[in-house]
């Protein structure tokens, strides 16, 4: 998972997760992810926070065999490459500065 802040870009190395999540804009799930993973798309999701959901392939549609929370309107879905998902991020957030 993959948290974003004010232009900064923060991994769970160190710190508490609680506070990433706190501090995050928003947040970019990588798929396929494990059982953590999908603990802090929760997390986020409860927080109120944007997610962006991203997979190589179209798999993440499937209702029957993906989560019900891939597909809430707070989750914006991005089905392609690396450099698609950067761009609908860059494309979908106002900065602040």
């Amino acid at each position: 998972v993959i948290f974003y802040y004010f232009g900064s870009v923060f991994n769970c190395d160190s710190g508490s997760v609680l506070d990433y999540y706190k501090q995050a804009d928003f947040i970019i799930v990588l798929l396929p992810g494990g059982k953590g993973s999908h603990i802090e798309f929760g997390i986020a999701l409860g927080q109120g926070k944007r997610i962006y959901l991203y997979s190589s392939n179209d798999e993440v549609n499937d209702l029957e065999t993906t989560s019900t929370f891939y597909h809430l309107s707070e989750v914006e879905k991005c089905i392609g490459s690396i450099e698609d998902i950067i761009e609908t991020v860059t494309n979908s957030q106002t900065y602040k500065t």
